[in-house]
């Protein structure tokens, strides 16, 4: 079998040789072979196409743990994988895009977009909750288990009122960890599993709170910013004073959901 040495494999794959050595050490493209004396690597021709795989991928800025996963699959998963990564890329785009126009009219004093922002009354109930601290990545994982949890822990409640949300005390993000809470209204809930010390009970007072809602086709974040800050921006022109952290009331099933079906409110509780 005939071998090329590093510089002509970059050549032939349009990777650079350090590039090249840094797939290595990874695993994701190891060479064929590699002088236990010099360290030269060698590469074959069977070890091109992986290689401008990998290279294509890259130029879609897909991380380098994606890329290894997806070269490891047989052709016809890893075309799927490829195209469920790109849509999860361009559903981050319109969110980002969203974001860019707010920032634009922030930025000149253009009109901002309106929303439809109401007021309600929520009266007392008895509240259960889990917390934790968590990045964006981890919010999916983090409500399945949660939200199991706390809905076998006790009958829930109807209406408005019944609806489980979420508390966002801080920002989640890839950077910044909340802390995040989820809660769910319960008619009665007897005693806790005394083990899910992770468990709260309070019972929340009465009170009024503004939302917006929000359908399906809108929600992620950033896109969610200008509605969050037109509640603030409704509080403060209201001479209103806010009772609690941002709220997102889950009253609908985002997984079943079409695009344009109201999903959640974003809502500010109100002293």
């Amino acid at each position: 079998m005939d071998l090329m040495t590093i510089g002509t494999f970059a050549e032939r794959t349009r990777l650079s040789p350090k590039a090249l050595r840094l797939y290595d050490r990874l695993g994701l493209l190891p060479p064929v072979r590699t002088d236990p004396v010099s360290g030269y690597r060698f590469y074959s021709e069977e070890q091109v196409a992986g290689a401008r795989l990998v290279a294509l991928l890259r130029r879609l800025g897909m991380p380098l743990p994606v890329i290894a996963d997806i070269a490891a699959k047989p052709p016809g998963e890893a075309a799927e994988a490829v195209m469920r990564y790109w849509a999860g890329v361009e559903s981050v785009m319109a969110d980002r895009r969203v974001l860019v126009s707010y920032i634009q009219a922030r930025l000149t004093g253009d009109d901002m977009a309106s929303y439809d922002i109401q007021t309600r009354n929520i009266p007392e109930r008895t509240v259960l909750s889990i917390s934790r601290h968590l990045h964006a990545s981890e919010t999916d994982a983090f409500f399945s288990e949660a939200f199991a949890r706390l809905r076998s822990a006790a009958p829930g409640v109807e209406g408005i009122a019944g609806c489980p949300f979420l508390v966002f005390y801080g920002e989640v993000s890839d950077d910044s960890d909340g802390p995040l809470e989820l809660c769910r209204p319960v008619a009665s809930f007897g005693s806790v599993d005394p083990v899910a010390a992770d468990v709260q009970v309070r019972v929340e007072p009465a009170h009024d709170e503004v939302y917006i809602r929000v359908a399906l086709q809108d929600m992620g974040w950033p896109a969610l910013v200008p509605a969050v800050d037109a509640l603030e921006a409704w509080v403060r022109g209201q001479r209103r004073e806010p009772a609690g952290a941002l709220r997102q009331v889950l009253i609908a099933d985002q997984r079943t959901a079409a695009p344009d079906t109201p999903v959640c409110d974003l809502s500010v509780p109100l002293r």
